[in-house]
């Protein structure tokens, strides 16, 4: 929780008056972070395609995917974040995260997370109406650590979109 204390104008008044705000889930800061990486428009759109390239780190690859828009809504989008490296020939993602974005809540969770070496495919959701709590949590928390250190490493400076 955040606290603030605001203290009256009046100099008679010896009041203060104490606001708690609500610390922000996890999925209102996530979706703070794609919005401040680029990969959530400031219109709330999210591009069809769309590289990042920063020096020295695997380019982050973003795309629609119009196929799993509205999963638990109408007004969800889908998109997946990725890393790609090639291994004998072969793209290998490292890791592929499929996101659900509300725009309307500036909220976002994840709906799966794959990555090819070794291989693992995680998905929260068996169906729309139900979910599984610990990977939700787990997933959620990793797309935290992974945005800021995108961040972090400058990603969504250069965005080159198609």
């Amino acid at each position: 929780m955040t606290q603030q204390t605001n203290t009256s104008s009046n100099p008679a008044s010896k009041s203060k008056t104490t606001i708690i705000q609500p610390r922000k889930k996890i999925f209102q800061t996530n979706f703070d972070k794609l919005k401040k990486l680029g990969v959530i428009n400031q219109d709330n759109s999210i591009p069809v395609y769309a590289r990042s390239k920063s020096e020295g780190y695997m380019d982050l690859v973003v795309e629609a995917l119009p196929h799993l828009d509205g999963f638990k809504g109408d007004a969800w989008l889908a998109f997946s974040m990725a890393h790609y490296f090639v291994q004998n020939g072969d793209l290998c993602r490292d890791p592929d995260l499929v996101i659900l974005c509300h725009p309307g809540l500036n909220m976002v969770e994840v709906y799966s997370f794959q990555q090819d070496i070794p291989p693992l495919y995680q998905e929260v959701y068996p169906n729309a109406n139900q979910f599984y709590l610990k990977l939700r949590k787990e997933l959620n928390s990793f797309l935290r650590t992974w945005l800021t250190n995108l961040i972090n490493q400058d990603h969504g400076e250069a965005w080159f979109i198609k």
